[in-house]
């Protein structure tokens, strides 16, 4: 399973012409299927993004939109059209468009053999994050902004399976003890305490940003 950060504060590849943005998005490609989590805030800067990094946005079958934020929904529009037919996973109104299925999950519900969504964990702003297989003893977590709060959405993670790591937005996140167990942290757009978690997860923190590439199995 690869992952590739797409729209993000900050960039990581550098040479590119990437750019970054308040907003964050991220492509998981299965053996079986590209999934695209979440659009950024401007469908313009999404597609130049993807352009760079060679991603089709013809080859994308599923979308999952954490939550209805602009940041994490706002390219969605300017995307549509290019796309073909995919399932949209999402917690807001339903778009009445010929080449999207628009599904609402309530309930943890499993998209693939190898990714889950939590469903709606409700919070302040409710949130649904995406959980993926690495093996039959680990999974990872992926998630928009953590408004429902990080410990929240682990416990519901690890319902579906025992999870090591986690990957996006922690939010105003400050309760480290949560994720001192964890084997891989990667704190990404909207993480409000991102150095102090360096700091303090150092040798198994990893860097985001646009261009960001993860292979499992493979290191920083």
């Amino acid at each position: 399973m690869k992952l590739v950060i797409v729209y993000d504060n900050d960039v990581f590849k550098k040479g590119l012409a990437l750019k970054s943005d308040w907003g964050f998005s991220c492509l998981i490609k299965t053996k079986d299927e590209n999934i695209l989590f979440d659009t950024g805030t401007k469908g313009e800067l999404l597609l130049s993004n993807m352009e760079k990094l060679n991603i089709d946005p013809a080859s994308i079958d599923k979308i999952v939109i954490s939550h209805e934020h602009h940041d994490h929904r706002g390219g969605l529009d300017s995307l549509i059209p290019y796309l073909k037919d995919v399932k949209l996973y999402h917690l807001g109104k339903d778009p009445d468009l010929d080449n999207i299925v628009s599904i609402v999950p309530e309930i943890p519900k499993k998209i693939n053999s190898e990714l889950w969504t939590t469903g709606r964990i409700k919070g302040l702003v409710d949130e649904q994050s995406l959980v993926f297989k690495i093996n039959e003893y680990s999974w990872y977590v992926l998630t928009g902004c953590s408004h429902p709060g990080v410990e929240k959405i682990l416990n519901v993670s690890n319902e579906i399976g025992t999870i090591k790591g986690i990957i996006g937005g922690f939010h105003g996140f400050n309760n480290f003890n949560v994720i001192e167990d964890l084997e891989f942290i990667c704190p990404c757009h909207c993480t409000s305490h991102k150095d102090d978690i360096k700091k303090a997860f150092s040798e198994k923190s990893y860097e985001c940003g646009v261009g960001k590439e993860f292979i499992f199995g493979d290191k920083k």
